[in-house]
């Protein structure tokens, strides 16, 4: 096993030409299309609903800020309105690891629909606040019940691909961030006519409607999200052993049954190369929620008004998705990320720059919103597919992919302080600033990769493959996970 990782990585990598190993698992029933298929509609469409609604209850506040949410609750003047955005990252960033944690414990489907029917609940209590109080209150357990969403769902999505098949998925998840902005936009626009019904002002029914809308879901929800590979049903035994012999040939041996530790979640702390992720995904989170948060207000500036503002934020969404998908598609043909993700970034901050620098030119500006989704909101998923699909076992990618996650969700906090009226021109610097830093680290990240790589080849070169082969391959590929000898990178 230790030998084919090593040959199979090359081959990835490009460095040269080795045919391909016979995975041990062997298909007589189906194909593997066929069976790719088969995982992608179980596991992609449900997952996608449960992100769509898990984004668009965190941001949708932005679209019943426009409809009077702040002169109602009297938080016009001051950064209360920030603070009730800020409130919500505080127990969305302490919980993700815990939470990665119980959902391996418990189950997806358990977990995941719980978590969601929560955050539902808390969304319909959210459109009953009186004050600011009760406002920052229901913001606070939104992020308490959302927190196991994201993580949870890319720690699931890594455990069914191979690495050089994840981005395109990875991608098409991602996109429900996009999505929801377009749907958002389109449900605020038709809730907006809903001003009065019932004593209720059209803000309130946007928290209202979509809350009841998230719990129905999550009912539904427990009865259909996936498990691991290892435990769902709708897999026979031949598929099961295939998809497993797949993914060891692809990342090395996991043990699924085997319980996360205290000791195995501070050994992830102890490799410096998840910082670097870690750093690259915060510095994208930056820009991803100034916008996500703050969109509507600036499209409101170039002169339209509440309800044409909801329409007018769709199109650059929309434009995300397509981008994001395309991107997805070359990465994954490629097999290399890092240029990718790079190039995104670059998109992003030539869109802040034109928002920094052109007044006046509504259209161009608008235009110049384009550039920021595309380029941000395909340079996420990317950040996170490379650096979870770099993990081996599960206990490394429940750990790292809660902490990459957790750690960035506190350039949510930055970004709710970055981005005030009536120009928003802080908000564009810092999110120049915070871009330039991600693509610093994704430089850095890729460069640790390439220096272990070199390192474990040295290694092998020195008779060091046979040694572990011979006696310690079981450990290291079920302990260690991306951490043994013959594992090897990919960028």
């Amino acid at each position: 096993m230790a030998i084919i990782a090593v040959r199979d990585e090359f081959k990835d990598e490009g460095n040269i030409e080795i045919p391909e190993s016979p995975i041990s698992g062997q298909l007589t029933s189906t194909t593997e299309r066929r069976l790719m298929t088969k995982i992608d509609l179980h596991v992609l469409p449900v997952l996608c609903v449960l992100y769509l609604m898990a984004f668009l209850d965190r941001v949708n506040i932005s679209n019943a800020a426009l409809f009077g949410l702040q002169s109602d609750l009297n938080i016009v003047k001051g950064t209360k309105y920030n603070t009730a955005l800020t409130i919500f990252f505080v127990p969305y960033i302490i919980f993700e690891v815990p939470s990665n944690i119980l959902l391996k414990k418990l189950k997806p489907h358990v977990w995941l629909s719980f978590c969601m029917a929560m955050f539902g609940f808390t969304m319909v209590m959210q459109g009953l606040v009186q004050n600011w109080g009760g406002l920052m209150a229901t913001r606070f357990f939104l992020g308490v019940f959302e927190t196991g969403m994201f993580p949870g769902c890319f720690y699931l999505l890594s455990c069914w691909y191979k690495r050089s098949e994840a981005q395109k998925r990875f991608s098409f998840f991602f996109s429900s961030t996009t999505l929801a902005g377009a749907f958002g936009g389109l449900l605020a626009y038709g809730i907006g006519q809903m001003g009065g019904i019932r004593g209720y002002s059209a803000w309130r029914w946007i928290f209202i409607i979509e809350g009841l809308l998230t719990i129905v879901i999550a009912v539904i929800a427990f009865w259909i999200i996936p498990d691991f590979p290892e435990t769902v049903t709708w897999l026979n035994e031949e598929e099961r052993s295939f998809i497993k012999a797949k993914l060891e040939n692809d990342v090395g041996k996991s043990t699924h049954s085997r319980s996360i530790t205290l000791k195995d979640t501070l050994n992830v702390f102890k490799d410096y190369k998840i910082f670097f992720a870690a750093l690259a995904y915060f510095g994208l989170i930056v820009p991803a929620y100034g916008y996500a948060y703050f969109a509507n207000s600036i499209i409101r500036t170039y002169g339209y008004n509440a309800v044409n503002t909801q329409l007018w934020s769709i199109p650059p969404w929309a434009a995300a998705f397509v981008f994001s998908l395309f991107v997805a598609y070359c990465s994954d043909k490629l097999r290399h990320r890092f240029t990718f993700g790079i190039v995104s970034i670059c998109i992003s901050i030539a869109g802040f720059a034109m928002l920094l620098n052109i007044r006046n030119h509504p259209h161009v500006q608008y235009g110049a919103l384009f550039l920021v989704t595309s380029g941000t909101y395909s340079a996420m998923p990317i950040v996170i597919c490379w650096f979870a699909m770099n993990l081996g076992g599960h206990h490394r990618k429940a750990v790292a992919t809660a902490f990459q996650i957790g750690f960035g969700n506190i350039g949510g906090i930055i970004s709710t302080y970055s981005f005030f009226p009536p120009n928003y021109r802080t908000g564009y610097i810092v999110s120049i600033s915070f871009s330039c830093l991600s693509a610093a680290a994704c430089i850095s990240y890729v460069i640790s990769l390439w220096h272990a790589n070199r390192q474990r080849d040295r290694n092998a070169a020195l008779g060091n493959a046979e040694a572990m082969i011979s006696g310690q391959q079981d450990e290291e590929e079920e302990n260690l996970g991306d951490l043994a000898p013959s594992y090897r990178y990919t960028y």
